[in-house]
């Protein structure tokens, strides 16, 4: 938790005076986010506070919107996301109890039994894509944010490195989004996930996430094997 010092010691400045203090966590696909934030939770926790954690992949266009706006293979990308809705539970969770909807990685896709209602907390941590972005993401929505910055050989290692865990997990799930790739030899399946990296998550990370960097507050260096290299501010 030695890293996790520094980190906290880094935020505290930026706490408002009153209200949540909201911090946002990004960085690209398969860089660790959820990992770290729940980390970073319980490190608050230990120093006595009330921490909520949120993630922006609840606030993803479903499915079948995506499909109706052209927008499938654009999933995670600024505009496969609705704004409006993120922006006005962000601003909502700071006076009142604000409903969070819910994304299963599972099924790929907006579950609503997974929806959360949330009272302002002491800290509400909110990790995940499009979050501060420059012409989506207005900096007003977070007090702080954190960037998790990566070598691009070892996000397409985690990526895939995911990848192939889901579907392992889908061998005897019928339900999972990811069934539909159980047809593929274990090889088929690993050069499909590299594609997936290459077509979409890459060039998603360097023309829409990567530029995220310059706006966050700290930026956390991994390493090679998920650990923290280095704390700085961009």
């Amino acid at each position: 938790m030695g890293d996790f010092a520094a980190i906290l010691d880094a935020l505290a400045p930026l706490r408002p005076a009153a209200g949540p203090f909201v911090v946002g966590i990004t960085g690209s696909v398969a860089v660790g986010k959820s990992t770290f934030a729940q980390t970073l939770k319980i490190a608050l926790e230990a120093a006595g506070e009330l921490v909520e954690l949120v993630c922006t992949d609840g606030f993803l266009q479903s499915n079948l919107r995506l499909e109706e706006l052209g927008l499938t293979a654009q999933k995670g990308f600024p505009a496969s996301y609705d704004h409006a809705a993120l922006r006005a539970a962000l601003e909502g969770v700071r006076t009142g109890p604000t409903t969070f909807p819910g994304y299963s990685h599972v099924t790929y896709d907006i579950d609503p039994a997974l929806a959360r209602q949330i009272a302002p907390p002491g800290v509400l941590i909110i990790e995940g894509l499009t979050l501060r972005h420059p012409l989506t993401g207005p900096p007003d929505l977070l007090d702080a944010l954190i960037y998790l910055d990566a070598a691009e050989p070892d996000l397409e290692r985690w990526f895939v490195a995911r990848f192939m865990g889901l579907w392992d997990l889908a061998e005897h799930d019928e339900a999972s989004f990811y069934a539909r790739f159980r047809s593929m030899s274990r090889l088929e399946a690993q050069a499909f996930g590299k594609v997936v990296w290459e077509r979409i998550n890459l060039p998603n990370l360097r023309d829409h996430i990567a530029p995220t960097r310059a706006f966050a507050d700290l930026v956390v260096r991994k390493a090679g094997d998920h650990g923290i290299a280095g704390v700085e501010t961009p």
